[in-house]
């Protein structure tokens, strides 16, 4: 739920990730007894938004071999293993999307302005409680939107006060962050570094990279217009830590900036303030700003450091006020499609509002925290409960495609969806992805994917290879001793098995074991033993021109 208000005057492993150390990797590798483990990892949502796959999951088999092998070389304790190591990883493959899906999650969007709600009667930023929008947004669009075509679908983004607003303070232009990052133009004035970043709920400005760097980045709002604005105030949420020399940060107000164009060629003006009572995400008091009366301007986040002071400034927003209609509404969005010539309610399809998120917890990690789902918030924890809850009467087969706001952090703000179901009672969701896994074995250089098979003996295995041995001229004995004990006398005498009869051993119970296994197949076999005492040997073996032979 969100205030809004209307200007007066206007109408297995559990690991941690590391970064690549080549130094100890070519020390392992270069070791005549390197470190040789064997694993099963599961990729996390922290492990897919390190490879910037922002959906969760791969889109291709070939992709996940391609990507996860030198992944591995970067996290512990994968990254210390090597030659004969072998990692089965579990992961998410993309399948695709249910048919119809993608029309709405990648549809265009049209936000209600000030101007449209005037346009239906109302005279503040948002609908009034006992107006249905459905009876007023046909209209609006035909107006809007010029060029229309046949099934052209646009998700409509407005706002309803819950009651009646009352007159007070209202935004007439606000900024809020990271959504509406995009919208600012990113200037790099100087540096190297990308000084402006986004986060989950602010943007944040650092010169720090392994130290202070000398560095200046703007940040510059669209075009704001003030032009029936009166007695303006000023607001922002902001944390500034760090900060030695306070002119490294300024709020910067012009009035002749032209968009795209110097920075340098603009007269800025700093907005005064006490920089040094910001310590934690702090919302200030309402600054003057009737300097700006009437007027349309563009302002500005101006970071600097330098090589010995490097602040660190985050925003998670600002405003510009004035006397208005303020009240709580809800934001919802309404997809329509364009048929036979008007703009029509696409049915079957249901966008999650703000207080539907809020309706699943507004607590830190909820999806009412920012009204939004991410890859630490995941819908399918929350959607088949709030559907159960608010379609309970859905009839077997029924489906309903659900859209929702969706934050990645390497992808930003964006819309994501799935089909649910009617299924025995209950909505299940469409699934997109499917669990798989690959293995990957270290070459002694790097990791590869790796198709081995490990596979030990039993007593069956040790029967064919005796049977199949027993009258081969050079391994009666050797065959004999098996039949009689169970294990390979690898004692050194008459009956014992040599290295070279041990290959011919096991090629003998694969050909048995996996008859079609194909040319490049690998295996490695644990078989029992007897050495003057009881143990285990490993050997490893692939199929090549039709042989199993030493690998």
């Amino acid at each position: 739920m969100k205030k809004i208000i209307y200007l007066l005057t206007l109408s297995a492993f559990v690991f941690t990730a590391c970064a690549p150390n080549e130094d100890i990797n070519a020390e392992i590798d270069a070791q005549d007894n390197p470190i040789v483990g064997d694993a099963t990892y599961t990729f996390t949502d922290e492990d897919y938004e390190a490879l910037e796959l922002g959906f969760g999951s791969f889109s291709s088999v070939d992709d996940a071999k391609t990507m996860i092998a030198p992944y591995l070389q970067t996290i512990a304790p994968f990254q210390y293993w090597g030659n004969g190591s072998s990692v089965t990883v579990n992961y998410e493959l993309y399948v695709g999307s249910a048919d119809g899906v993608s029309d709405y999650t990648y549809a265009d969007s049209y936000e209600f302005s000030n101007a449209d709600y005037a346009a239906t009667g109302s005279n503040a930023f948002g609908f009034y409680p006992n107006v249905d929008p459905n009876d007023e947004i046909p209209a609006v669009l035909d107006a809007q939107i010029m060029d229309a075509t046949e099934g052209q679908i646009l998700l409509v983004e407005y706002d309803q006060y819950i009651d009646t607003p009352d007159v007070g303070l209202t935004n007439l232009y606000q900024a809020s962050f990271p959504a509406n990052f995009d919208d600012f133009e990113l200037i790099d004035a100087s540096g190297s570094l990308d000084a402006w970043t986004t986060g989950s709920s602010n943007v944040q400005g650092s010169g720090f990279s392994s130290g202070a760097q000398a560095n200046e980045e703007w940040l510059i709002s669209p075009e704001v217009d003030l032009s029936d604005g009166s007695d303006l105030l000023f607001q922002i949420t902001q944390e500034i830590d760090f900060l030695g020399d306070e002119s490294l940060i300024d709020i910067l107000i012009a009035t002749d900036y032209i968009e795209g164009g110097d920075v340098a060629s603009a007269t800025w003006t700093a907005l005064s303030f006490d920089k040094t009572i910001y310590g934690s995400m702090t919302t200030s008091e309402d600054f003057d700003f009737s300097a700006y009366d009437g007027e349309t301007i563009h302002i500005a986040l101006k970071y600097s450091s330098t090589d010995s002071d490097s602040p660190r400034w985050r925003v998670q927003d600002f405003a510009v006020k004035a006397i208005g209609i303020s009240g709580d509404a809800v934001s919802y969005g309404t997809y329509y499609m364009y048929s036979g010539g008007a703009w029509e309610l696409a049915e079957n399809v249901y966008y999650l509002s703000s207080a539907d998120f809020d309706s699943m917890g507004e607590g830190s990690g909820e999806p009412g925290r920012f009204d939004n789902f991410s890859s630490s918030v995941s819908p399918n924890s929350y959607l088949p409960a709030f559907l159960a809850i608010n379609f309970p009467y859905g009839q077997e087969e029924e489906e309903l495609i659900v859209t929702y706001a969706y934050y990645s952090s390497s992808s930003g703000a964006q819309v994501r969806g799935n089909l649910y179901t009617f299924t025995d009672g209950a909505w299940m969701a469409h699934q997109s992805t499917i669990s798989t896994s690959l293995q990957f074995g270290h070459d002694g250089t790097q990791w590869v994917p790796d198709n081995t098979i490990r596979y030990t003996l039993v007593d069956s295995d040790y029967d064919v290879v005796a049977s199949t041995l027993l009258t081969t001229a050079g391994f009666e004995d050797a065959a004999g001793n098996l039949d009689n004990y169970g294990n390979f006398n690898r004692t050194g005498g008459g009956s014992s098995w040599s290295d070279e009869m041990m290959f011919t051993a096991m090629g003998v119970m694969l050909d048995n074991l996996d008859p079609s296994a194909a040319d490049g197949q690998k295996y490695i076999t644990t078989y029992n033993i007897y050495d003057g005492s009881s143990g285990t040997e490993d050997r490893s073996l692939i199929k090549e021109a039709g042989v199993w032979i030493q690998n």
